[in-house]
């Protein structure tokens, strides 16, 4: 992950390890205009914010391609994507997209602030129980 200015942006092997598909598909996305690239030299590179928005749509989809089959324990650390932060005055509700699995953590609204967790940004879910702990990497 690459942060210039307020813009994360994720190389094409991150996008596709977040997603939990290839990144042969994540190029193909990219081939049929489903996820833009960012312009530049070097690498191609995918805006968080696009990523995001596509991780959210393929979480939704009932069709959803799982390429990789995932064994869960209790105490899993599952890397993702943010895809929403909702927030009052006290409260957060947090969304990921970790591979084929949506995790919805709530936090202190002062918690999500800390980690800077907006949509776009990868983040971890430490599941245990019923509760769900978020880390930035």
């Amino acid at each position: 992950m690459r942060e210039s200015g307020a813009v994360t942006s994720y190389r094409i092997a991150e996008a596709a390890e977040l997603l939990g598909v290839s990144d042969d598909t994540v190029r193909r996305w990219i081939d049929h205009g489903r996820l833009p690239v960012l312009p530049g030299d070097g690498p191609s590179r995918v805006e968080g914010v696009a990523l995001a928005a596509l991780a959210a749509s393929l979480a939704d989809s009932p069709d959803r391609e799982r390429t990789r089959a995932a064994s869960v324990s209790a105490r899993n650390r599952l890397h993702g994507i943010v895809t929403a932060v909702r927030r009052d005055a006290v409260m957060a509700q947090v969304e990921l997209v970790c591979g084929p699995y949506r995790i919805v953590s709530l936090m202190s609204s002062d918690a999500a602030t800390e980690l800077g967790l907006e949509p776009g940004v990868r983040a971890f879910a430490s599941v245990k129980s019923t509760n769900v702990v978020v880390e930035v990497p």
